[in-house]
């Protein structure tokens, strides 16, 4: 679509407007983010658009269209679909070798499973390996409710987080500002890196990594302005 706008505001409601007509998202609802941090951000991706709209180019608008369309509409569900990470959650799975891979993972990976085990009230069970171990129930629900307690629009941010790094445990503490974006990215990275270190740069691999890094700060950037009211 091309742009027909020149001016862009945030009326009372918190909705987005073009030339005073609103924004609406796909499903044709107002777009209308939660904050107002979050709102003038969106606003801004709008007033950058060039000639055409590039959707790559507006990932806090494509987030708070799917927290309205698609997760607001049933956020049980969606809570659901994110918490069976919970299961095999990358942070648990370790390599049997060699010895420096297992000390990065380890440095790594179990501060941040520490972290959930004093937040939650949880335990893990860790695999050598990739053969599929059940996690204790407990912690299944216990980490089910805390993706379930949040709203539609941190459920949205939460969820490309989630499937990007592979770990619900690490979104769950960037959502919960125990750690930050950086060094989720480098937990979640640490396998990919030792590859890349040991067998040199692909480059498809690189490109597929760049555009994974965008999705991911683009959700960072979203819980961030959510919460910053």
């Amino acid at each position: 679509m091309k742009r027909f706008w020149t001016e862009v505001a945030i009326d009372a409601d918190g909705a987005i407007r073009l030339d005073d007509r609103p924004v609406r998202t796909p499903g044709r609802a107002p777009l209308a983010p939660p904050t107002h941090a979050l709102a003038a951000a969106v606003a801004d991706e709008w007033r950058a658009v060039g000639e055409t709209i590039d959707p790559r180019a507006m990932p806090l608008t494509g987030l708070a269209n799917a927290a309205i369309d698609r997760v607001a509409a049933s956020p049980a569900t969606f809570a659901d679909g994110l918490a069976i990470y919970a299961e095999s959650d990358l942070l648990c799975y370790r390599a049997d070798g060699p010895a420096e891979l297992i000390a990065r993972q380890s440095a790594a990976w179990d501060p941040l499973l520490d972290w959930a085990r004093d937040r939650y009230d949880v335990h893990f069970t860790i695999v050598t390996g990739i053969m599929h171990q059940p996690q204790p129930p407990a912690t299944i629900v216990r980490l089910a409710e805390a993706v379930a307690s949040r709203d539609p629009f941190h459920l949205a941010a939460l969820s490309p987080l989630v499937t990007l790094t592979g770990t619900l445990v690490g979104a769950l503490a960037l959502a919960e500002r125990a750690i930050d974006a950086d060094t989720l990215w480098a937990a979640a990275m640490v396998d990919d890196d030792w590859q890349t270190e040991r067998w040199g740069e692909d480059t498809l691999a690189t490109q597929a990594r760049a555009g994974k890094r965008h999705d991911f700060d683009g959700a960072a950037r979203f819980l961030t302005l959510l919460d910053a009211g």
